[in-house]
């Protein structure tokens, strides 16, 4: 599809910077970056500097962006104590004005938007509150019942939408792996910090986490694949579409993978909360940072909230086995999306991809 612009915001999040990479590689396209911070790499694309929680900025900035075909609206607000935030309604109310505050202005200084794809995740099933329903269904398996700034935004788009010649198309992948700094929930560079931190003790990688449980999780560029299909697919079109890698996994079961990712052997059960490294590890890391002439920041600054988060994912502090999170994808796969990848494989690449970036030690190089 020659000539669309596509407009990214909350493109130094997990899915906005890989819809940022994927949709550069496409000379046709024409790719502009909104987030508050500077992508690490723009890949070409032109960035504005914006907090879209501001609405006159947001109005001001968005009148000025013209020939926007396709908005990509990855951005998010997350309160610290990232879980128990979840549920908060300051939450709510930020996340759902955030959008209110772009898309109107962007769709009087667009005539020509054609699609708006919205991100959303397994939230809309219960997951934060409930046992799942196995597998969730779009439309059918939500609970709407649990505040969320989900239906908000779901409800405002749909409402919007009615009668205009743009669509939509509301995207809920599961826990999302990929390249990102200082994010939210971002499992890479959590994982990667309490690996190198454990690799100056010894080359055992314990699991750290809780009880088992049966979740499923998806790769960054695969869902910037199903973003772009979204937008230029009949069948995407105004509808709600689960995404994944196609397989389910267990942490146990994966740990040996991610293990030798970082250059070690997988260890025995020992929970260990990951989030207390933010106190114990700094000094750790910026040893390694030094001595591995890493380009990563301070401990803080490169795991943000993920290292909660990687506790929560991971059930730390569960003595019996989680409910199973597993989501169908039989609905995506009808409408044409096929794309898969193995999870063990999905993890390799972005620790690699992490290691060779020098945001991590290499896994073949001694520690000290």
């Amino acid at each position: 599809m020659p000539g669309r612009t596509i407009l990214i915001a909350g493109a130094t999040g997990l899915v906005g910077y890989a819809a940022l990479k994927h949709f550069t590689q496409d000379p046709d396209n024409r790719v502009i970056a909104l987030s508050r911070r500077q992508p690490r790499d723009l890949h070409g694309a032109q960035f504005i500097s914006l907090d879209l929680a501001d609405a006159a900025a947001t109005r001001e900035a968005a009148r000025t962006l013209t020939g926007v075909t396709h908005l990509v609206y990855a951005a998010l607000f997350e309160l610290p104590g990232l879980v128990e935030g979840w549920r908060d309604d300051r939450q709510i109310r930020v996340n759902d004005q955030m959008l209110r505050n772009l898309l109107e202005p962007l769709i009087e200084a667009n005539p020509g938007l054609q699609h708006v794809t919205l991100l959303q995740g397994t939230k809309a099933y219960g997951v934060h509150v409930r046992a799942m329903k196995v597998p969730a269904r779009e439309n059918r398996s939500e609970m709407r019942e649990q505040p969320n700034f989900y239906w908000a935004q779901k409800d405002y788009l749909r409402n919007r939408q009615k009668g205009a010649s743009w669509h939509w198309t509301v995207l809920r992948p599961v826990l999302i792996v990929g390249e990102a700094i200082g994010g939210a929930m971002n499992l890479i560079p959590a994982l990667g910090v309490y690996a190198a931190l454990m690799r100056l003790k010894g080359d055992t990688l314990p699991y750290p986490g809780g009880a088992p449980r049966l979740s499923q999780a998806v790769d960054a560029d695969l869902l910037a694949r199903a973003i772009d299909w979204a937008g230029r697919t009949l069948a995407a079109r105004n509808d709600i579409f689960n995404v994944t890698n196609g397989d389910v996994m267990v942490w146990e079961n994966i740990w040996p993978a991610i293990a030798e990712a970082n250059g070690m052997k997988p260890g025995g059960h020992e929970p260990f909360a990951l989030q207390s490294l933010l106190e114990t590890g700094a000094a750790d890391w910026d040893f390694l940072c030094t001595s591995h002439n890493l380009a990563a920041p301070a401990l803080a600054d490169f795991v943000g909230l993920s290292l909660e988060y990687a506790d929560y994912q991971m059930q730390f502090g569960r003595t019996e086995p989680g409910p199973p999170s597993f989501v169908s994808t039989i609905k995506i796969n009808q409408a044409g999306f096929h794309d898969t990848i193995d999870t063990e494989a999905m993890f390799s690449k972005w620790f690699r991809a992490f290691q060779q970036a020098r945001l991590l030690p290499l896994p073949d190089h001694p520690i000290r």
